[in-house]
């Protein structure tokens, strides 16, 4: 590949790392290209579709004149797997902050769990996690909640497609979901977990598919400095 085609525009599927941001995945990508390359000081370079640090999966990250895709990519449904822990809950909704309550678990039967994912199909009203980046008041969410300040979060309207369980060994409940742009998987684990009548927090969480782009397909950071040469 030449810095012709990064500046013209391309779509990199990058698999990001754990405990790797989105931020520092495209860091990397624009660190390695202008070093390889050296682009302009101005060389675009954006993902479509952030990651937590504690997600691992599919990061699309596009250059050059491609960034003006990066809404259009960003707004198709995206899949994802993961882990549910149930019986407990923490503040960030997943394993970034300490299990702050307990719950009992000897009522749920797999039938339960089952029958649950129903009440999630479809739209649904959904809150943000407190641990967000979602701004208000002029802060993103998670400075506030750093800071102990409490804060009244908006719910909104998301659509899951699919909501499929695919390993249960309680406290332990695996899943693929599909959904909209906009939803939040740590959300869908509170509720899950609330929804059973206990508590639940995401322990694992990987995005497999945006639209048709599909992590199979995807390297990683390393992989793709190396494949430069």
């Amino acid at each position: 590949m030449s810095a012709e085609e990064f500046l013209a525009g391309k779509v990199l599927l990058i698999d990001k790392p754990l405990k790797w941001s989105s931020f520092q995945a495209v860091n990397k990508l624009k660190y390695i290209l202008k070093r390889k390359y050296d682009l302009p000081k101005k060389f675009k370079i954006g993902h479509a579709g952030t990651l937590d640090p504690l997600a691992t999966g599919l990061l699309i990250i596009c250059t050059g004149k491609f960034t003006k895709s990066i809404n259009e990519i960003q707004a198709q449904a995206k899949e994802y797997t993961g882990t549910i822990i149930v019986g407990a809950t923490t503040p960030s909704y997943d394993l970034e902050t300490e299990i702050d309550a307990t719950f009992p678990t000897e009522h749920i039967t797999e039938e339960l769990i089952l029958e649950t994912t129903k009440q999630f199909l479809g739209e649904i009203d959904q809150k943000p996690p407190v641990f967000s980046a979602i701004k208000k008041d002029g802060k993103r969410l998670y400075e506030h909640a750093r800071a102990g300040e409490e804060v009244e979060i908006q719910s909104r309207k998301t659509t899951i497609y699919e909501f499929e369980i695919t390993r249960i060994q309680l406290p332990e409940i695996d899943f693929r979901v599909k959904c909209s742009k906009g939803t939040y998987i740590r959300s869908l684990a509170y509720d899950f977990g609330l929804a059973l009548q206990s508590g639940g927090h995401l322990t694992a969480l990987r995005r497999t598919k945006i639209g048709d782009y599909d992590v199979k397909n995807a390297i990683t950071p390393d992989n793709f400095e190396q494949s430069l040469g």
